[in-house]
């Protein structure tokens, strides 16, 4: 069989040539998916997310919402707000005892699409302050073609998550003080009134158009007030939250199986045991550094609901009556699927800084008046700590509000 094989053409040859042609192929192949996977791995690492296909997908979904305006029904709505704003910046300005310079000019009226346009750039600001790092956990250099698709993979979920988050927050929100918080430049934010969510939530209010606007316009020029003339607040805020995003990115890749675990009971609506979902996935510098946010952004969300309503009495026709009706809807019972994703976004977050901010600033202001308010925005040591937004007492005793009284 030996001299079979070499002297002619046997099976043995045949098994040789398939071997060859087998190696080679397998060589190309291996070849290829190098080449593959490193340009696979270049595509991954342009980013975690494609913004722009977010903004499409959050858009896409805003075309069914009831009550779209074509571009010329939103300028014909500028002259009102400016108006509107004519009257609210003076007399907030006396009321709180400082002036807004440019604040009139520096606002627009938008529809749900241009207020995801705007939020775009912000949440693509905050992913890329951890980007890189997250990426060299998910796509490390020379990881090949499968880490490179699975982190593929990965951003074509995460897009179309934020695209619906987009989309779902562009349904709701009615107007906004957009500051570029962790921005190197200190520059002033922009006001941005949201005039169809605006006409569809006075309709389903059954309150006026005009008293409306204002109301909404008054809100988000105090959220301006609490910056602009508090230089330190900025800052403050973007600390911690540079902080608290750095610290995320570091831990990334261990969070996994805890983070879904907490997203099941997060949509289930059980709780894990601390004050909010997102707090299980947190160490205890992370839940220092956010529960110190929260009683910040309580604070703000609260000081503007009070303002609202104590300047809109002399400002905005039946205002206790729009309040009411407003404040009655945002408590109103929510469907099973909008209480899931406000649980899982931390939109209902967002709800109870309202109600407490709202609840402890109306304290200080029964305690100490106009003196006490003004107490809270000496600094960060007077900022209410975490347990103080429930407890305003606890916070005059620390700070003395009624003393400046």
């Amino acid at each position: 069989m030996t001299g079979g094989r070499a002297g002619g053409r046997g099976p043995g040859w045949r098994d040789d040539r398939v071997w060859q042609a087998g190696f080679l192929v397998g060589s190309a192949i291996g070849a290829a998916a190098t080449v593959l996977g490193r340009r696979a791995e270049k595509v991954a690492r342009r980013g975690l997310v494609d913004w722009q296909a977010a903004e499409r997908v959050a858009v896409a979904r805003l075309r069914s919402a009831p009550g779209a305006l074509t571009a010329a029904e939103l300028r014909a709505s500028e002259a009102s707000y400016a108006a509107a704003m004519e009257r609210i910046v003076p007399r907030l300005s006396a009321a709180l005892g400082t002036e807004l310079p440019g604040v009139v000019e520096r606002s627009a009226v938008v529809d749900r699409a241009g207020w995801v346009h705007a939020n775009v750039a912000t949440f693509a600001q905050l992913i890329g302050q951890l980007e890189t790092e997250l990426l060299d956990q998910v796509v490390p250099t020379g990881g090949g073609l499968a880490k490179a698709t699975m982190a593929l993979a990965n951003r074509w979920v995460t897009t179309r998550q934020l695209g619906f988050l987009l989309g779902f927050m562009g349904s709701k929100v009615l107007g906004q003080y957009d500051l570029a918080l962790l921005s190197a430049e200190a520059t002033p934010g922009k006001l941005l009134f949201v005039e169809e969510n605006i006409r569809q939530t006075a309709r389903a209010l059954d309150v006026p158009l005009e008293p409306f606007r204002t109301w909404i316009a008054l809100h988000e020029t105090t959220h301006a007030f609490e910056f602009e003339a508090h230089p330190w607040l900025r800052p403050y805020l973007a600390e911690r939250l540079e902080r608290q995003l750095r610290l995320f990115g570091k831990e990334a890749s261990g969070l996994g199986r805890e983070a879904l675990k907490s997203l099941g009971r997060a949509i289930s609506g059980d709780g894990p045991g601390v004050e909010h979902w997102m707090e299980a996935l947190m160490n205890d510098e992370q839940r220092t550094l956010f529960r110190e946010t929260q009683a910040v952004m309580s604070l703000l969300e609260g000081f503007s609901d009070y303002v609202m309503d104590e300047v809109g009495k002399d400002l905005v026709p039946g205002v206790e009556r729009i309040s009411a009706k407003f404040h009655e809807r945002r408590h109103a019972k929510k469907s099973p699927f909008e209480r899931a994703v406000m649980r899982l976004t931390g939109l209902d977050v967002k709800m109870e800084q309202y109600a407490k901010g709202e609840a402890f600033v109306s304290a200080i202001a029964a305690a100490g008046g106009s003196a006490a308010l003004n107490r809270l925005w000496d600094g960060p040591e007077t900022l209410p700590r975490h347990g103080e937004i429930d407890d305003p007492a606890a916070w005059i005793r620390r700070v003395g509000g009624t003393d400046a009284a």
